[in-house]
């Protein structure tokens, strides 16, 4: 434990409070002394939610510690579920409370003698675990508790998996960068690759569902900061495979679905079907069948409300002029299955008993790509742009938990050939995967949490751009470097109301969009130049004199205020001549403030003829630079000249 100002990474107990509360119909009791209980306002603040079951705090104040916290506990767990009548209560100390080392479990479990709801205390080391293996760890654990209790009232029978492909999407949660978006995102991306949500876990979803888990193919981990230990545990207890990909960018969604292509092979395999690679054929009438990329004949079903079967551009393709796989989905009796017919648009027949008859083939992942690519993403076509071909040659410096940051070198270093001087993050436990992943993306690799560690590397480097959290928008407002945040901790403004994906082809817009805002670019540059910068505090005042007048008032005020003492008998000498030499100092700074001000230099009738020339939406500002120039040369009056010297001094 240490004391900070500011941190990447909030204690075990926010983790587990953040997973608890994604969940519905959960109620958390957080068993802490006062200071501890902000999770409330802090969600409330940020997440922009209608409603949201909030956290108790169980405090532990002197009278608790004086005779215990087990009648408080209990007392406060039995009064929760009689109120709120949730499924599940998650009992969880803090940091601090756990000094007390009491005996929370035997708690929990007494007052599940008298409670309706099912009680859990958070199996976390407070001392040893960060905010994010916490809520890793919670997850995990709710998830097990529940498919035990589940095996132990059916009996042990294994779970079926769904007839049609299926998937859950582990990690999403409260107080997420862009959770929501990203989770809108995937749900799209996997309906149109016609691959059913089961569940979407902890985000929304109720303990009851968690039986039906095992019904799905495989799971999605996007964030790897959360679910991972979920998607290892369903993998070892139920054989479900896990992608643990995020889908960021071009190439990074490619291999995404790439790997769901080959999870979904591998099933049908291990279901006992082949993989056949077939010519491609005709139906009974001798027109071609409405397979992915071949738009259908008039009168028949159209391959956008077929499951699974994308759009694609018209191609007449004759038979025999190409191959295309697919799968023998055929039940016992040699009839194409029902699942399979949905899932890949085939027409059921009578007497089908070969695939070759129906005329349609599996979904096509590789054209799905292919036309996501081109027509639905614009950072492909924008990477080649001349506007990107700017930003080559640009030093960038990336900070941030370990899925966002490796994602966004990859981006950088791979789609848009910007340079990225550092890559970092503040996840030390994901120190060696985070390190594999920027391997050859980036100069150097930063692991810390540490925020004066990131500050010092982004002064020495001096990037044209940071990308981090909400910590490096600090740093580069002082240092005068643009920032876009691409990951958590983050303000309120980075939880927004619009649709701002990160992840799959409409997240490659966003965050192109991003990365061209966030440089100060061409035209902008000289813009700044001539306005005198933006987003400042300060307003600039027409003409330097106004300016200078109001900050010598506040100093002369200070000055009339200010009283020094006489130094008394006990004071020595030399105090005495420091207080004198500050007087001297500041009514020093305030006769030469005053004596600028009363000596503004004059313009001369040809120098004012000679400012009328400048156009007028820059002519202050150009008065300003040439009344200044004169002011430190000591010149009394403003000539043609002037201006021409102020003009080569200030470049």
């Amino acid at each position: 434990m240490k004391l900070v100002y500011w941190m990447y990474n909030g204690p075990a107990h926010l983790g587990t409070l953040r997973t608890a509360t994604s969940f519905k119909n959960v109620h958390a009791i957080m068993h802490a002394p006062l200071g501890d209980d902000y999770f409330n306002v802090m969600r409330s603040m940020l997440e922009r939610e209608r409603d949201f079951t909030p956290v108790t705090a169980s405090i532990v104040d002197r009278h608790v510690l004086a005779r215990g916290s087990q009648e408080k506990v209990i007392e406060n767990v039995i009064r929760k579920d009689k109120e709120e009548r949730p499924d599940l209560i998650l009992l969880t100390p803090t940091c601090t409370s756990s000094i007390l080392q009491e005996d929370l479990q035997n708690f929990a479990d007494q007052a599940a003698l008298h409670s309706q709801a099912d009680i859990i205390l958070a199996d976390v080391n407070h001392y040893r675990v960060n905010e994010f293996q916490a809520a890793d760890r919670t997850l995990e654990q709710v998830i097990r508790f529940y498919l035990e209790k589940e095996k132990l009232i059916g009996g042990g029978k294994p779970q079926l998996r769904s007839e049609k492909p299926s998937v859950n999407i582990l990690g999403m949660f409260t107080l997420g960068f862009h959770h929501q978006h990203d989770c809108r995102e995937l749900k799209r991306l996997f309906y149109e690759c016609g691959i059913e949500v089961n569940l979407i876990l902890p985000e929304g979803g109720s303990v009851h569902d968690i039986k039906k888990l095992p019904q799905a193919w495989f799971n999605v981990v996007p964030y790897r900061e959360i679910g991972l230990m979920a998607a290892q545990y369903l993998e070892k207890e139920y054989d479900m495979p896990y992608i643990g990909i995020a889908p960021m960018g071009i190439l990074e969604t490619s291999s995404f679905l790439h790997n769901i292509d080959k999870i979904l092979k591998k099933q049908y395999e291990k279901m006992g079907l082949s993989v056949v690679a077939l010519p491609y054929s005709q139906s009974e009438t001798g027109t071609p069948g409405a397979s992915h990329g071949q738009s259908p004949r008039a009168g028949t079903e159209s391959s956008m409300e077929r499951p699974g079967v994308a759009p694609g551009p018209t191609q007449h393709r004759t038979r025999g002029s190409s191959t295309n796989h697919v799968l023998n989905g055929k039940d016992e009796q040699g009839n194409i299955s029902e699942a399979y017919s949905v899932f890949y648009g085939i027409d059921q027949k009578p007497n089908s008993t070969k695939l070759e008859t129906a005329g349609h083939v599996p979904f096509d992942f590789e054209a799905y790509i292919e036309r996501q690519t081109k027509f639905v993403s614009q950072a492909a076509w924008f990477s080649r742009s001349i506007d990107c071909q700017n930003l080559t040659g640009k030093k960038a410096v990336v900070f941030g938990d370990a899925t966002h940051a490796a994602a966004m070198t990859k981006i950088l270093a791979r789609e848009m050939g910007i340079r990225v001087s550092c890559a970092g993050t503040y996840c030390k436990h994901d120190a060696d995967w985070f390190r594999e992943q920027v391997a050859g993306y980036a100069d150097s690799v930063l692991i810390t949490d540490d925020h004066t560690q990131v500050s010092d590397m982004i002064t020495r480097i001096q990037p044209n751009c940071l990308f981090g959290t909400q910590m490096e928008r600090h740093i580069g407002k002082r240092l005068g470097i643009p920032c876009g945040v691409i990951s958590s901790p983050s303000h309120v403004q980075n939880f927004g109301l619009g649709y701002r994906p990160f992840f799959g082809y409409e997240g490659t817009n966003q965050i192109a969009d991003l990365v061209y805002n966030s440089f100060t670019l061409g035209m902008e540059d000289h813009l700044l130049e001539i306005f005198g910068g933006h987003d400042t505090k300060t307003v600039v005042e027409q003409t330097l004199g106004v300016e200078t007048r109001a900050s010598v008032a506040p100093m002369e005020s200070n000055m009339n205020s200010m009283t020094f003492g006489q130094a008394t008998e006990d004071s020595t000498q030399g105090e005495a001549n420091r207080l004198d030499e500050l007087k001297t100092v500041l009514s020093g700074r305030l006769t030469t403030a005053k004596s600028f001000q009363n000596e503004k230099a004059s313009w001369s009738n040809e120098a004012l003829k000679e400012l009328s020339k400048v156009p007028g939406f820059v002519r202050n500002k150009v008065k300003q630079n040439v009344e200044f120039y004169a002011s430190q040369a000591g010149l009394a009056s403003i000539t043609p000249e002037v201006m021409y010297a102020a003009k080569e001094a200030n470049g």
